[in-house]
């Protein structure tokens, strides 16, 4: 409706009335309507929602108000509602100015700040709030004098501007408004302190809504800065221009603020911008500086040639350097990979700790894209997870996964609003490359500290069954042996006077080497089955499985593959956890049936050892017991890995595999099930 009162009126008319076209006011308060719209849509309740939408409205009839006062006065007299438009336009319109410390001190969350800020708030809105109302009672002479325009223009002065007025001597109002003049800058502190403090405390979702804001100061900044230069009727479009990217902006801040990535947004407009002012200054000191020293010989033409190859010269050294100090400030390192990838290897080589080089992953990633927490979570060949954190973790995190040679080792989080779809493709390959070297540093350096520890456990093994053979030779063999030998001499001397004495003795000693010989296939079995040797592997499991069967439980051994070659190790245990798994069977499954399996890859890299029943099954609430946790500690020392799960809808399996070949590769001890008992 503005836009179609404008072209009724003369340039002529509105020249003399000193009034811009209302029609762009009027798209500015579409504009910031529609995005108080959106923000409602998506938070129905939202205070900066309807307050844009209010304020929107407003200063739509604020622009229609103005654009009816330069068609009504064209007339003699007036049309109807002048007075009433200049009212509403000049008067009421002030009221306007409130938009600007709300939208501030609201944004993002509809909430003023507490504690004294609040009261400094307040305070700033109630001096904001001083000359929109000092305006709407003033008298218009006064009101036109105090801010420095001309007197009323003739086509105005037949209207009734002073319906409002409140009779105070004029010195009196001249004074309030000057003060209210000086009050409107000065209210405006407060509410760009509050946004300056939210945006250094607030992190994650908040900050980027922040950031939103910032973008639009900046994008306001240069608008207005460069509609100043232009002839004064541009500065409304400015205005409009401002108005309109402000909303959006806000709008966008509030709803989606992952919709781009902003950081990039600000860094461009940043430099551009500051591109921009560059570009104008040099061509200011150039055409001055030829004008100087060559004064009249050189036209404007030529001026303006030598000013356009200069600016083009500097400006091609100077947008890649400043777009790269910029990116760096804004949105981290990731804009120079070498850098980060370097930095990374030259801090890892530092660290001769698997934790410490998780927290230098974690705080290169933070660093490299600028995120308010990383979390780096690794499984470790023990089976615990270790967690690594840099920064305090938002209440929602993102995880991206960690692998190492195709296998998953781990997690990287990151605060879910500044996870992957705020990565470019470029991104995404950086921080692949990081986790993957970081990742296979830590693995590393863990497996040397795996190996360390399990040098130290066999030593400390092998020093054990030494002082338990030690100890068993000499408390048990020993003693015996003397005993037997001085059984021998006793029967020498006794068959001197008596055979029957004699042979008695010696049948005494032949019992005690019965003993003997029995506790020393005790030992040589805890050594290393003899069943082993002689009926191969598959025969001894089916002899122990035979020895340990309970009435009603049948136990099968099937074999698959080429079982010949086994290393010793390899063979001692997959019996032992063999015998192990089925003795859990008979003690605790209630089981019909049990089925181990031996099965030999074709490459003969592994033997997997699968013992399956159908008997209870595991309990929800299990715990792993003795027996259990001595089962995956056979399996770890070979480097192994191994798993007790359920079997379908009853019974247990018990999965083992025995790597046979180095397979240039650190497996993970896996640990699906647990149950409880002694086992």
């Amino acid at each position: 409706m503005a836009a179609l009162i404008d072209l009724q009126v003369p340039q002529a008319h509105r020249a003399v009335l000193e009034l811009q076209p209302g029609g762009l006011d009027a798209i500015a308060g579409v504009a910031l309507a529609v995005a108080g719209m959106v923000v409602l849509r998506r938070y129905p309740r939202h205070p900066l929602g309807r307050l844009m939408s209010g304020f929107g409205a407003w200063w739509a009839l604020d622009s229609v108000a103005s654009s009816w006062v330069a068609y009504a006065t064209m007339h003699d007299p007036a049309l109807p509602g002048a007075s009433a438009a200049f009212i509403v336009f000049q008067r009421l319109g002030a009221g306007l100015a409130l938009l600007l410390p709300l939208a501030l001190l609201l944004f993002p969350d509809g909430k003023l700040p507490t504690g004294w800020w609040r009261v400094a708030s307040l305070l700033s809105l109630a001096l904001t709030s001083l000359l929109p109302l000092a305006l709407v009672a003033a008298p218009s002479a006064i009101a036109q004098a105090t801010a420095g325009s001309t007197p009323l223009p003739a086509p105005l002065r037949g209207l009734n501007l002073e319906a409002l007025y409140l009779p105070l001597p004029d010195a009196v109002w001249t004074g309030v408004l000057r003060v209210a003049q000086l009050c409107l800058p000065l209210s405006l502190v407060t509410p760009f302190a509050v946004v300056v403090r939210r945006y250094r405390t607030v992190a994650g979702i908040d900050r980027a809504r922040m950031r939103w804001l910032v973008w639009a100061a900046l994008v306001d900044l240069l608008v207005m800065l460069t509609f100043r230069l232009l002839p004064l009727w541009f500065g409304t479009v400015g205005l409009t221009v401002a108005v309109v990217l402000t909303s959006g902006s806000v709008a966008i801040g509030i709803v989606r603020p992952d919709l781009v990535d902003v950081d990039r947004l600000l860094g461009g407009t940043l430099v551009y911008g500051l591109l921009l002012t560059l570009t104008f200054v040099l061509d200011l000191l150039v055409l001055g500086g030829v004008g100087q020293l060559l004064g009249p010989r050189l036209n404007d033409g030529v001026r303006l040639v030598i000013a356009v190859f200069a600016v083009a010269i500097l400006y091609a050294q100077l947008r890649h350097r400043l777009w790269r100090l910029v990116r760096r400030w804004v949105v981290g390192d990731r804009d120079d990979p070498y850098h980060v990838m370097s930095g990374l290897a030259e801090r890892l080589e530092r660290t001769d700790d698997s934790e410490a080089q998780l927290v230098t992953l974690a705080r290169t990633v933070a660093r490299a894209f600028r995120a308010p927490y990383v979390g780096v979570e690794i499984t470790q060949v023990s089976g615990e997870v270790l967690l690594v954190e840099d920064g305090e973790r938002p209440a929602e995190t993102q995880a991206l996964p960690i692998t190492y040679r195709g296998e998953r080792i781990g997690r990287l989080l990151l605060p879910r609003q500044a996870a992957r779809r705020r990565l470019t493709s470029g991104d995404e390959r950086l921080l692949a490359d990081l986790i993957r070297q970081a990742a296979a540093a830590a693995r590393a350096v863990r497996l040397a500290e795996e190996l360390q520890h399990s040098r130290e456990g066999m030593v400390s093994a092998v020093e054990d069954e030494r002082r338990r053979l030690r100890r068993e030779l000499h408390d048990g063999l020993g003693p015996a042996l003397a005993a037997v030998a001085s059984r021998i001499d006793t029967a020498r001397i006794t068959a001197r006077r008596s055979n029957e004495d004699a042979d008695r003795i010696l049948h005494m000693a032949r019992q005690e080497l019965t003993g003997m010989l029995a506790e020393v296939r005790r030992l040589v079995h805890g050594l290393r089955p003899p069943a082993l040797d002689d009926v191969g592997l598959v025969g001894a499991i089916r002899q122990q499985a035979e020895r340990l069967r309970a009435p009603g439980l049948t136990v099968r051994v099937e074999e698959r593959g080429d079982l010949t070659g086994l290393p010793a190790a390899v063979e001692v245990a997959a019996y032992r956890i063999a015998s192990e798994a089925v003795t859990n069977v008979v003690r605790h499954a209630q089981a019909g049936e049990c089925v181990v399996s031996l099965t030999r890859d074709v490459g003969g890299g592994y033997l997997d050892v699968v013992i399956v029943d159908d008997g209870a099954g595991l309990a929800t609430t299990a715990v792993a017991g003795v027996g259990l946790v001595s089962l995956r500690e056979r399996a770890a020392e070979l480097g192994g890995s191994s798993s007790v799960t359920s079997a379908g809808p009853a019974g247990t399996r018990v999965w083992a595999r025995l790597p046979v070949a180095s397979s240039g590769k650190a497996p993970v001890l896996v640990a699906e099930g647990e149950v409880a008992d002694d086992r």
